[in-house]
């Protein structure tokens, strides 16, 4: 055996955590003798080690020489390099043994077209090649392992199956690239992993989850855990072949939004959480009961802390295992659509957690947030700021979008905190911002990404809808990108929800001073494509529960919430209201308790719950509530000058002017007879909705099922009908189908 195989600065490199092209001195390499090889291996600690060729186990092994007393050892087979499969047992001083398959002359993955689109941020698919993925490679099954850590000296993959042990499985750097990779034989799914990264600049290793992972462990755990998902049988293909023939404009939209972890709790399971499979019969079910169209999940990407109900993200890649594994979500979301109910996510593309196991600093520097201080950090929530600037992290986020719509069929993408995005001085004071290049305070590259997301997923997914939760004027949010809009299918109309929460809590007494309140949020209702939220940021934080934000007693305050459903179906816009508010829940919502499900069984908060499932019934089958939200020639005021008795009427028409709704809200609790209201048309107005029906616990005033109209012109119309308008109560008339 020659003195020397490998050149000694490069194995006191692996032995130091200190080499980026680790397969130098590792595994097999070719000798100067024909069909010969030399091996080299490193075994953090070890002092002996033993070789057999793949599938032997008769004798001793050949027994390798240690050159270095960190562990690293060499041998030398009559075998060629390539075609070489060996395994390797070593003992550590107290004579414990651990023998595995050798990773190195194992070929990447990687090819140089990844590295050109991941270079570029044009690689749509990055999450199908970086991570932990299971591949078979020259005929051999094992996980292979890729990661983007540009600044990093080394990067070891740790696990279980290695012992934490940092440096027994070193990763090379990818052909000069900032892609580190390692195809480990043997690995199947299940394993828990993190990637040892050792810094540039402090040289100090930090263990990190896989930012591509698709699963990871329970918190407080944060290792990740390799995974496939291509085991899933789907039986949606009815859902999703109609889907892109889906036109959102004109359908109904009623948006149950929901928190998986206190929607409802299960005492059996030890971290009291329903899982995914329990939650598709209940919830789903549940949804369908009351007329539902879409559910709408508070983040389900794994994340550390419950507290952040899941908005500081941690593994985006990863449904959290509070509920289950990737399978158990994937037949949840299958439910829905088997029952006809779409799944929105709430997706946080703005800002990540500090966490040290997460993106933050994670090789030694920040390459996933901002550097610069002024655009890197929201103070106000603690967390980091993607670099909207850079390709890789475009393509990141970019990915990840689609990753949801490709494995998981998801149906919509709520994006938060869009504000936060594409303002500069978000939340920040007079010199903790810079301005951009033309001295406005826009985030270009921000909103730069925000257009290609919106235009990527609308090419590639048509009947997704992409919906921005922001909180500012910033014109055509919801408009095609040709137009010069951010191209999002619709935008949370926060300006309505506050105007109307604002209005309705006040004593109906004072009303009448407060109307225009009311009836701003018309005057730009048609400026974008509006989802009329209630969330749940209006039911927590001393913001009290909506029974609660009413005024009056316990009958003035659900009457209250009754004539404010009324009111939100009636008004243009697609719906969207918070687990909770359709039963009447006394106290704030919190995250780690389950809804108050037992109100049900009590006469008020049960007729309630039966009133928001016969509004949502009837928006869904009236044309006229839902086929023209978004433009005014499905909206007509009848009055909204009335602010003496605080009475509004308007009028909603269906695409073919075929029906007409006639809206009629009473907001005092002083019943009104004999009330005139101008008629578009002539003919039979039917009752079909009173919101002070017997059978939701009100009082019972109302129209005998209906009034005909008299040719008594009034409020500009040649027309008009004679009403009992009950207290606190909004009254629906239908005039044609």
């Amino acid at each position: 055996m020659p003195k020397e195989m490998f050149d000694p600065a490069e194995i006191e490199a692996v032995i130091d955590i200190d080499h980026g092209m680790p397969d130098k001195v590792l595994g097999p390499h070719g000798t100067d003798g024909p069909k010969r090889c030399r091996i080299g291996a490193f075994m953090p600690g070890a002092v002996s080690a033993r070789l057999w060729k793949k599938g032997s186990r008769a004798g001793r092994g050949l027994g390798m020489r240690r050159v270095h007393p960190g562990g690293f050892f060499e041998a030398c087979l009559e075998a060629a390099s390539g075609s070489l499969r060996y395994e390797i047992e070593y003992r550590d001083a107290g004579g414990a043994a651990f023998r595995r398959e050798e990773p190195y002359g194992f070929p990447s993955d990687l090819t140089d077209f990844d590295l050109h689109l991941l270079g570029e941020g044009r690689h749509l698919q990055s999450y199908e090649k970086l991570g932990a993925h299971p591949r078979t490679c020259r005929g051999v099954k094992g996980i292979q392992f890729n990661l983007w850590a540009p600044n990093a000296r080394s990067v070891a993959v740790v696990g279980d199956f290695n012992r934490w042990t940092v440096g027994a499985h070193l990763m090379s750097r990818v052909k000069g690239f900032g892609f580190w990779s390692l195809f480990i034989p043997g690995l199947g799914t299940g394993e828990l992993y993190k990637f040892a990264i050792k810094s540039p600049i402090d040289r100090q290793i930090r263990f990190k989850t896989d930012p591509f992972a698709f699963a990871a462990e329970l918190r407080p755990r944060t290792a990740a855990v390799t995974c496939s998902l291509k085991g899933f049988r789907w039986h949606d293909e009815d859902w999703m072949s109609a889907r892109p023939k889906w036109n959102y404009l004109e359908k109904p939209i009623s948006v149950y939004e929901v928190h998986l972890g206190s929607w409802k709790v299960c005492c059996e399971r030890e971290n009291g959480f329903l899982d995914y499979r329990t939650l598709a019969r209940e919830l789903v079910d549940y949804a369908k009961q009351m007329g539902y169209t879409h559910l709408e999940l508070m983040p389900v990407t794994e994340h550390p802390l419950d507290a952040s109900w899941g908005y500081q993200v941690v593994n985006f890649f990863a449904p959290t295992r509070r509920f289950g594994n990737p399978e158990d979500f994937m037949f949840f979301v299958d439910y829905c659509h088997r029952n006809g109910i779409g799944v929105i996510l709430d997706w946080v593309p703005s800002h990540f957690p500090k966490d040290g196991h997460g993106l933050a600093d994670f090789d030694g520097r920040q390459i996933y947030a901002y550097e610069d201080w002024k655009k890197g950090e929201h103070k106000e929530w603690g967390t980091l700021v993607f670099d909207f600037a850079r390709h890789e992290v475009r393509n990141f986020l970019l990915s990840n979008a689609l990753f949801w719509l490709d494995r998981y069929h998801i149906d919509g993408l709520r994006v938060d905190a869009v504000a936060s995005m594409i303002y500069l001085d978000y939340s920040r004071r007079p010199g903790e911002w810079e301005p951009n290049c033309y001295g406005g305070h826009e985030n270009l590259e921000a909103i730069d990404w925000i257009r290609r997301f919106n235009e990527t997923v609308h090419e590639r997914y048509p009947g997704v809808l992409t919906i921005a939760e922001e909180s500012t004027a910033w014109p055509k949010v919801s408009k095609p990108i040709y137009d010069g809009g951010l191209g999002f299918s619709m935008k949370w109309n926060m300006g309505w929800m506050h105007d109307s929460l604002e209005y309705f809590s006040k004593d109906p007494v004072y009303r009448k001073h407060h109307q225009g309140t009311l009836t701003f949020s018309m005057l730009y209702a048609f400026t974008e494509n509006f989802i009329l939220p209630i969330s749940h940021d209006e039911v927590v934080h001393g913001k009290r529960s909506l029974l609660e934000k009413m005024p009056g007693d316990d009958w003035e305050k659900f009457a209250n919430v009754r004539l404010f459903y009324g009111y939100m179906f009636g008004t243009p816009g697609k719906k969207l209201h918070f687990m909770s508010n359709e039963l009447g829940q006394r106290k704030e919502w919190n995250c780690h308790d389950s809804l108050d499900w037992h109100l049900l069984k009590e006469d008020w908060h049960g007729k309630l719950n039966r009133y928001v499932a016969d509004l949502n019934r009837l928006y869904r089958e009236c044309p006229a509530m839902h086929e023209v939200d978004f433009n005014m020639h499905g909206f007509e005021w009848i009055d909204f000058s009335d602010w003496r008795k605080s009475i509004i009427s308007f009028v909603r028409w269906s695409k073919d002017y075929k029906q007409m709704l006639l809206f009629v809200c009473n907001m005092t609790p002083v019943p009104r007879f004999n009330y005139r209201v101008g008629a578009p048309r002539p003919g039979f107005y039917r009752e079909i909705l009173n919101s002070d029906a017997a059978e939701y616990a009100g009082s019972g005033v109302g129209n005998f099922g209906g009034v005909h109209s008299e040719d008594v012109p009034w409020q500009g119309r040649q027309y008009s009908v004679s009403l009992h308008l009950p207290p606190l109560g909004a009254v629906i008339f239908s005039h044609g189908l």
